[in-house]
């Protein structure tokens, strides 16, 4: 399945939010110092998680590969007033000067990136230790749920999509971060139930990875119709709250880069 989430730029800026105040909290609480590092999010997209740093005092760069994630991340940051700077590149290949940030994060992108080139990469460009973040947070499928009832429908209309069933939590990342050599390794998760709109849902569902980021425009909208459908007949509340799970795992630098 190819994935380009260029073409769904505009509904994942409007509809992905990002990850919720409290996974900020948390990381404060948990003694994780933000405000006046140098950070690096890598794989921004438009910027969510970003502007979340920024916000919280950091000096922030977001890199990504797509152009038009990048327009939309730069637009959004300008209308939040976080002052974020965006640059093109990869996890594998930042474009940034070695040792150069305190602090780097990837929020709903390790999968995406060839893991071991990154966690390298990511060792070249943190200082002395320095903290890799990575962070998830996903919708979860129960049986009967919101979200297993709009999984379904996506498999119905992409055959290709396999990413569903999930659980929200990541323990191959801890083996990534090992192997690769880093240190003081911890991870910790916890369940969240953000409110949507019917419209928002719907907009948020299509800016995943099985809807408009792979099919055509027609198979896109013939999946927003019935997904519309399905949430006025089986699921009238709205707002709905959706069950999601916030994944986190820190690292710090590996002593020998």
């Amino acid at each position: 399945m190819d994935i380009d989430f260029g073409k769904t730029a505009d509904d994942y800026a409007t509809h992905r939010a990002g990850f919720p105040d409290s996974f900020f909290d948390r990381l404060l609480a948990d003694g994780l110092v933000i405000d006046g590092k140098q950070l690096a999010d890598l794989g921004t997209g438009t910027g969510t998680l970003a502007r979340g740093f920024a916000r919280r005092g950091a000096d922030v760069i977001g890199i990504d590969p797509s152009t038009q994630m990048l327009e939309s991340a730069r637009r959004l940051a300008q209308a939040d007033a976080a002052p974020v700077r965006f640059q093109e590149g990869t996890a594998e290949a930042t474009g940034l000067a070695s040792e150069s940030v305190d602090l780097v994060t990837a929020g709903q992108c390790w999968h995406w990136f060839d893991r071991p080139a990154a966690a390298a990469e990511i060792a070249r460009i943190l200082r002395p230790r320095g903290t890799l973040l990575i962070a998830h947070f996903d919708w979860i499928p129960l049986p009967g749920n919101l979200v297993a009832a709009t999984e379904s429908l996506i498999e119905k209309h992409n055959s290709t999509w396999r990413a569903g069933g999930g659980r929200g939590l990541y323990s191959p990342w801890l083996s990534d971060l090992g192997t690769a050599g880093y240190g003081n390794i911890r991870s910790w998760s916890y369940d969240a139930w953000p409110s949507y709109s019917h419209a928002a849902w719907r907009g948020r569902v299509r800016a995943s990875a099985g809807i408009a980021a792979s099919l055509a425009p027609e198979a896109v909208a013939a999946f927003d119709a019935e997904h519309a459908a399905m949430l006025a007949g089986d699921f009238p509340d709205d707002p709905l709250a959706v069950h999601h799970r916030v994944f986190c795992v820190l690292a710090t630098r590996p002593e020998a880069s």
